[in-house]
């Protein structure tokens, strides 16, 4: 399956059905009077968090939804049927926006959790409601309201624990492979990643998401390599895994690089948490990783750790420090959230 993580879909609510002009005409009553019944209200349009779905490929074949119209009304003060509602079906994590990509909608991120999009027109009033003690008879009827219409943007930004980031071939891939059962494709040139990939990490009896993105090069926020679109879909995770490849020939440049790119994104990316892991140590020697190691722990200020994710050397520690880091946070979300947090629902 594709990955698509936006997409642009006009949506059309459905128009309100027309009242009816009716009057009685039955056998002995002489003074029949209005009998016409209001329209049906037109179908809302509604966006719907489902599980199974983490994509929003389905959006690049039907960009148009429109909700069903309403029924007109009857005579025997008959109202019309309400028009049937459009729902898209959209995966945990979508956000929808206004056309001009800034206003936000919804931000859907539980399952079972729905948007209103865009509002059916109301039905229309029959003439039996033009009632009145001085108009007998009234020969009017309202028109049905016409539905919202409009274009929005769905926008997908993954709901991971825990993101990877690092430039190209980091050994991003080849550590999301080692610790989950996910599958991304590596090979030995960069950007083998063009697309996010998720997987679920179990370790010390806990699990946690991992998200990894495609690498990021200098210059990624003004478009350079696949850009820095990718990276909204870490902005949710509590903690950031920060590969560097030990074989590079300056792997404190390496770093700021990302940084640099983290920096220029925003949505507080520099300020999350962040495990600094140096990957491949098995392809180099131990003096010239060492002394690697101390140039990027003094650049740095904080300890950075041995990886090889062929070897596994280095995978353990990595994992829990992701655990710990995570932890920490939820419990620092549940001490500063009042509201109890199994009656709590979004």
């Amino acid at each position: 399956m594709k990955f698509l993580d936006q997409a642009r879909v006009y949506i059309k609510a459905g128009d309100g059905g027309p009242g009816c002009v009716s009057f009685r005409r039955e056998k002995f009553i002489e003074f029949g009077g209005p009998n016409g019944g209001d329209g049906g209200k037109g179908g809302d349009v509604w966006a719907e968090c489902v599980e199974g779905l983490n994509t929003l490929i389905d959006y690049r074949y039907q960009q148009h939804f429109k909700g069903k119209k309403g029924v007109h009304g009857m005579g025997a003060n008959r109202t019309g049927a309400n028009g049937a509602d459009a729902i898209l079906k959209v995966p945990v994590g979508t956000q929808i926006f206004l056309e001009d990509n800034e206003t936000l909608l919804a931000d859907l991120t539980e399952p079972g959790q729905r948007a209103l999009l865009a509002r059916g027109g109301n039905g229309g009033f029959g003439n039996a409601r033009f009632k009145t003690s001085t108009n007998r008879a009234p020969r009017h009827a309202n028109p049905g309201e016409e539905g919202e219409e409009r274009t929005i943007w769905l926008r997908l930004k993954l709901i991971a624990d825990a993101g990877l980031v690092g430039l190209p071939n980091a050994g991003k891939s080849t550590f999301l492979a080692r610790v989950t059962a996910a599958k991304p494709k590596i090979a030995d040139y960069p950007f083998t990643t063009l697309h996010p990939n998720l997987g679920v990490v179990r370790s010390d009896t806990r699990e946690f998401v991992l998200a990894d993105i495609p690498g990021l090069i200098e210059g990624a926020h003004e478009g350079a390599g696949i850009g820095d679109r990718f990276l909204g879909h870490i902005e949710r995770t509590r903690v950031l895994l920060h590969l560097v490849d030990a074989t590079s020939e300056d792997p404190v440049a390496d770093y700021m690089i990302v940084r640099g790119e983290l920096e220029a994104y925003g949505a507080d990316l520099e300020g999350k948490t962040e495990i600094i892991a140096l990957s491949k140590a098995d392809a180099i020697d131990a003096d010239a990783f060492a002394e690697r190691r101390k140039a990027l722990e003094k650049a740095t200020k904080r300890e950075v750790l041995k990886l090889s994710s062929a070897s596994g050397e280095g995978v353990e520690e990595a994992l829990r420090a992701l655990n710990t880091a995570i932890l920490q946070h939820r419990e620092d979300e549940a001490a500063s959230d009042p509201r109890p947090q199994e009656a709590w629902r979004p």
